[in-house]
């Protein structure tokens, strides 16, 4: 039988280091999965996944980027991204071609029938924002802090903790 010290229950629930409703990652893990599923259906309507329609949404933005700076972008290495782009292609969304500068560097481009999605994906954030619902301000914020955790996490400047 484990020990009281060894389940945590010394604390109260409030003080847990462990406790699940304390951690932050999980309220992180959960809104996102709860954010992606919201999206599914909208995006169900444009025959599109999640991380496809971050594709496109870039892509739109910045015609013929280069698939490193996409990779960059999306916060994507180049073997979760290359399938991604394949599936784009084989839909007839998306050309990767050679850049005219540097035969070596892959571009990107939406096609005709890529840009016809475009006119579809537009209602698509305010129908979000709708769901997830709060002012504009509040999602701001909350973006605000999401972009803060992540560059914390990927620059270093967050380890400051003593072990």
């Amino acid at each position: 039988m484990p020990s009281k010290a060894s389940t945590g229950s010394q604390f109260p629930t409030a003080q847990n280091p462990l406790a699940l409703e304390n951690q932050v990652c999980f309220s992180l893990y959960s809104a996102t999965n709860a954010l992606i599923r919201a999206y599914r259906p909208l995006l169900d309507e444009l025959s599109l996944t999640y991380p496809q329609y971050l594709v496109m949404m870039v892509l739109w933005k910045e015609p013929g980027i280069s698939v490193k700076t996409l990779g960059e972008k999306l916060h994507l290495d180049s073997g979760t991204l290359t399938p991604l782009l394949k599936r784009l292609e084989s839909k007839t969304l998306v050309t990767r071609g050679r850049s005219e500068l540097d035969e070596r560097v892959r571009v990107l481009h939406v096609t005709e029938q890529g840009q016809q999605l475009y006119q579809q994906a537009l209602s698509i954030p305010e129908q979000m924002r709708c769901k997830v619902g709060g002012s504009i301000e509040d999602l701001q914020q909350l973006k605000q802090l999401c972009d803060q955790a992540f560059f914390m996490l990927n620059s270093g400047a967050g380890s400051s903790c003593e072990r």
